[in-house]
């Protein structure tokens, strides 16, 4: 039998994967934050993107008023865009500097880089203390022309960098559901 011991409640382990969220401002000048904690859920009829910023960011003010946004996916060859991303506030610099294109679907800023973007518009937003949750309905998801996606999401090829205290990528294939019963 394991035992078991406390660690406190300061350390998170919440497995997330690493999003790019790119928004236009009111001048339409886009802007792009790297933001991990990305989930999705299911509402009626449609999923839903549930994506959490914390703190003042040009990002969170451009959703509210746009009620407009990408989920760029970001793969190991963008680790280092991700970080430049995040080492300075849109609120003092452009942050659009970054190889983009607008959605094909609605007017967001999607990045070329990303073999996996979902262009969403926001339906509802939960503020809690300085932390505002947005519910985004996936309008499309487009993906890099050379992905074959006919035998499912192959992990492997999309190659996401997976942030939990620190970045990790996808290092082995442990099996599918059903195959541990």
């Amino acid at each position: 039998m394991k035992t078991r011991k406390s660690i406190g409640r300061e350390h998170s382990m919440c497995v997330q994967p690493s999003f790019i969220i790119g928004t236009y401002d009111e001048n339409g000048v886009a802007n792009f934050a790297p933001i991990t904690w990305v989930s999705i859920t299911w509402d009626k009829d449609r999923f839903l993107l549930v994506i959490s910023m914390n703190g003042s960011k040009k990002t969170k003010e451009n959703a509210e008023t746009n009620k407009k946004l990408s989920a760029n996916l970001v793969s190991t060859d963008m680790l280092e865009l991700m970080d430049k991303l995040g080492s300075y506030s849109g609120s003092d610099v452009v942050k659009n500097e970054v190889l983009h294109e607008e959605g094909l679907t609605l007017k967001v800023p999607i990045l070329m880089e990303s073999k996996w973007v979902y262009e969403c518009e926001v339906t509802k937003i939960v503020q809690m203390g300085d932390t505002h949750t947005y519910f985004c309905e996936v309008i499309d998801v487009t993906i890099d022309a050379s992905i074959d996606i006919s035998k499912g999401h192959d992990l492997f090829t999309l190659d996401p960098v997976i942030y939990s205290g620190n970045y990790y990528s996808i290092g082995k294939y442990l099996g599918k559901i059903g195959d541990f019963v």
